[in-house]
């Protein structure tokens, strides 16, 4: 069965996609442990730019590592891809976790997305957003309108169990303190987290294999674009309010028409219909088994999933030492 379209992005996208995200955490983790998250974060930069000219697509970074005139590559707007079609906007972060990467700390991983043109949401200068995401099972009873006792409750309910039973992974932040207090107290497991919300959303979207059931709490705007397209392809959700900092920051976003009070759904997030997701392992964690360096070569764990089909692939690769060496040289000191 062949895609219907050659504007529609095509099974054969996922294959190329993981490549990509292979490389950046082949060269990011050439950095772990290392307590220099700024060349981790460069290397993966690197390595995934350099594969991206590979891969068949006309892609537009929507999510990158920023403007133009702050990131030299994988800035907002770039064209990646070979130019030919299909047309799609591209989300990447090369490092979700450069701090977890620096300190060899669990759960760093290297990700990309992609959807047809024109479905993405761009954050613009929204920073942060209150976001909570779950897996299909839970997927028609969370509310971020509700509190998160009611949250929990409903989840709780929905899956025949004790509130007590509910896990929810929460960035730990001062930010989500309050969110954190209001779970503890309606008894629900929390399972704080120093970084990262792609990778908590695609445990909270697989329980069965993680033990988790939502992930709630003020993170990255960007992140959560990319975490709700997790969402699109593993049947689960992900809603997100905008959340400002500051006076000012508020100011830049109403002029800039964005509607503070709108709750943002997964398809306001992503709207696309034939949605990619390519992760790797940076450093061990829940879901991915990070690099590992052996003999010259190395190894990685990835996952990959899309829409159009529904399936979610692992894919463990080894890698020869000539393919090494040219993305993930040792580095010398």
């Amino acid at each position: 069965m062949t895609d219907a379209s050659p504007s529609t992005p095509g099974r054969d996208l996922a294959l190329e996609l993981v490549r990509v995200t292979e490389v950046a955490a082949l060269s990011a983790g050439r950095w772990i442990g290392r307590g220099r998250k700024e060349d981790a974060d460069q290397a993966a930069v690197d390595a995934m730019r350099l594969m991206l000219d590979t891969v068949s697509m006309a892609g537009t970074v929507v999510i990158g590592e920023g403007e133009k005139d702050e990131a030299p590559m994988l800035y907002n707007g770039e064209s990646v891809g070979n130019g030919q079609p299909p047309e799609v906007d591209v989300a990447v972060d090369p490092v979700e976790g450069t701090r977890l990467t620096a300190l060899g700390q669990p759960n760093a991983i290297a990700v990309i997305a992609v959807s047809e043109s024109g479905t993405m949401f761009f954050p613009g200068p929204a920073v942060y957003m209150d976001k909570i995401a779950c897996g299909p099972k839970l997927a028609d009873v969370v509310d971020i309108s509700a509190s998160p006792g009611e949250n929990i409750r409903r989840a709780a309910e929905a899956k025949g169990v004790q509130p007590s039973e509910i896990t929810v992974i929460v960035l730990d932040r001062d930010r989500n303190t309050g969110l954190i207090d209001d779970l503890r107290v309606c008894g629900a497991k929390v399972n704080l987290i120093g970084d990262g919300d792609v990778a908590p959303a695609i445990a909270a979207a697989r329980p069965d294999e993680t033990g988790v059931d939502l992930m709630m709490g003020i993170g990255g705007t960007p992140e959560g674009v990319i975490a709700a397209a997790v969402a699109r392809c593993l049947g689960g959700t992900l809603q997100g309010v905008l959340w400002p900092r500051t006076v000012e920051e508020r100011g830049k976003l109403v002029d800039a028409g964005y509607d503070l009070d709108r709750v943002l759904d997964t398809k306001d997030l992503v709207g696309g219909e034939s949605v990619f997701v390519a992760a790797t392992g940076i450093t061990n964690g829940a879901m991915l088994r990070g690099v590992q360096f052996k003999d010259g070569g190395a190894s990685t764990d990835s996952i990959v999933m899309r829409t159009g089909s529904g399936t979610v692939r692992r894919t463990q690769a080894e890698h020869m030492p000539d393919k090494v060496k040219e993305f993930a040289p040792p580095i010398a000191f």
